[in-house]
């Protein structure tokens, strides 16, 4: 299986990125993973709806320009679906036995993902009702879908 984590923003601080090469290790016995980042824009503080659009816009032109069409995408969002890890694990698993040989998961900048890219989605999934910083969010990103394959293998891993 292939999986492939979009995101808009480089990961900034050395403890979030060390994890994100920590989880990226692990997971190289059950997956192929790459990561790839796109340019967020900045943004002011203060934001009219139009330029909050137009932002989410660029970022999400960004994203879709490495989408593959073939891709099952997972967007991460504030309403989407919410699974428990025994739950994303099945997830995965049913998406490989149905043929799907690449995952995209896509975690979008500061003010989440456009509809440009959520219309590309196939399923929306929330991993909380509570905002996350979207560096952070992939390191919870890379540990579920570790966690997945452990439920999966039967490893003690999870408990």
């Amino acid at each position: 299986m292939r999986m492939t984590v979009l995101a808009v923003g480089k990961v900034k601080e050395a403890y979030l990125r060390d994890a994100v090469k920590e989880y990226a290790k692990r997971l190289g016995r059950y997956c192929r993973l790459e990561v790839i980042e796109v340019a967020d824009e900045k943004t002011p503080d203060s934001l009219s709806l139009s330029q909050k659009e137009l932002i989410l816009r660029k970022e999400g032109e960004r994203l879709l320009r490495h989408l593959p069409k073939e891709a099952y995408t997972i967007t991460l969002e504030l309403t989407g679906r919410q699974l428990t890890s025994e739950g994303f694990s099945e997830k995965i698993s049913s998406l490989a036995v149905q043929g799907v040989s690449h995952i995209v998961f896509i975690i979008g900048g500061s003010l989440g993902l456009g509809k440009n890219v959520t219309d590309r989605s196939d399923l929306a999934l929330s991993f909380s009702k509570m905002t996350f910083p979207h560096q952070l969010m992939r390191v919870i990103l890379l540990e579920q879908i570790y966690r997945g394959y452990r439920i999966a293998s039967g490893a003690p891993y999870h408990k």
